[in-house]
């Protein structure tokens, strides 16, 4: 890894996208005092960060009041695309511990990013995060590929029939 970023807790974690749906930018945000750090993010990662953040809620105690600023401010320029995102829990601190990677090919080196959420910031970024990822495109049903209000061209069909919307 090249240079790190370790903002500790953070004032801030939101999850947001930019574009229209089928086209959209999914960012997470976070912000310690005056440092704002966003980050571009899959679909499917924010989908699995938000389902795992939900299961590991459940074996914690029940989160207080949630904040309730939910959305990505100004700078919404992505610094970095995330590669890999580790998550785990920091009993003693009571605090969930991230650690984000960019997505650089194997031979070079990328950034990364630490960070800690309290359960009340975890349990207000899952909920908005299934949010904006179930507001877009519904899956195909045979080949959960999004599908296309301009058509789908599904894999499993062979190209023979559409799938029924």
């Amino acid at each position: 890894m090249s240079p790190s970023l370790d903002l500790g807790d953070v004032d801030r974690f939101a999850v947001g996208t930019r574009g229209p749906v089928g086209r959209r930018v999914f960012l997470l945000q976070c912000r310690s005092e005056t440092t704002v750090l966003t980050l571009k993010m899959e679909k499917q990662q924010v989908a699995v960060l938000a389902e795992y953040l939900g299961r590991l809620l459940q074996e914690l105690a029940r989160p207080g009041h949630l904040p309730e600023e939910l959305d990505v401010q100004d700078p919404d320029e992505p610094h970095w695309a995330v590669g890999t995102l580790g998550v785990s829990y920091e009993a003693k601190l009571d605090r969930i511990v991230l650690v984000a990677e960019e997505l650089v090919p194997e031979d070079e080196d990328g950034d990364m990013a630490r960070f800690t959420v309290t359960r009340e910031q975890a349990a207000a970024f899952a909920m908005r995060a299934t949010t904006l990822v179930e507001a877009g495109r519904p899956p195909c049903p045979l080949c959960n590929s999004p599908l296309d209000p301009s058509g789908h061209e599904c894999p499993r069909t062979n190209g023979h029939r559409p799938p029924a919307t």
